[in-house]
């Protein structure tokens, strides 16, 4: 396996948890701190469920999930990289770092901390739109990113398979 894999994932955890001992240590649950106005804050803050805080309080659900999905990434990414494949692995380097970080904090504390928050304001049609987005960490972001990275990976190889099964004519 390359190993610019390993870093890419291990550099992911590492960010990610450096962040979140960086909340916990010096911010309150529910401390906000502005960046950019009513836009983006720093909210700390603790999950105890899945995204947008589903499933709450199944700690042990979630663990054994995450060690069944992690073994499920490294086999996919050793199978990449012997296809060939550049983004796939990549990809899925980014989701098993963001994997690993929520994973450690749900093992060892049942709870994950997050704390970057963004809330969208602005008239749409005569409205009035006031969202705010769920709060969310490194990893979460890690995780995102990779899966559009699988996304992207797909679409174009299935558009590689099109124009391969296209007759030239």
């Amino acid at each position: 396996m390359k190993k610019w894999l390993w870093i890419i994932a291990a550099f992911v955890f590492a960010v990610d948890q450096l962040t979140k001992w960086i909340v916990k240590e010096t911010m309150v649950i529910g401390e906000r701190i502005t960046v950019l106005g009513h836009f983006f804050t720093l909210t700390s803050h603790r999950n105890k469920g899945a995204a947008f805080g589903i499933l709450q309080n199944q700690r042990w659900f979630f663990v054994i999930i995450t060690v069944i999905v992690v073994i499920g990434i490294i086999w996919y990414m050793l199978k990449s990289v012997s296809q060939g494949k550049r983004m796939l692995p990549v990809a899925l380097s980014l989701v098993l770092g963001g994997a690993l970080g929520n994973f450690i904090d749900r093992l060892l504390a049942g709870e994950v901390v997050d704390f970057f928050q963004f809330r969208f304001m602005f008239d749409l049609l005569g409205k009035a739109v006031d969202y705010t987005y769920p709060i969310f960490n490194v990893a979460d972001a890690a995780i995102v990113v990779g899966v559009a990275f699988i996304f992207v990976d797909a679409i174009l190889d299935w558009r590689r398979e099109g124009k391969e099964l296209k007759p030239d004519g």
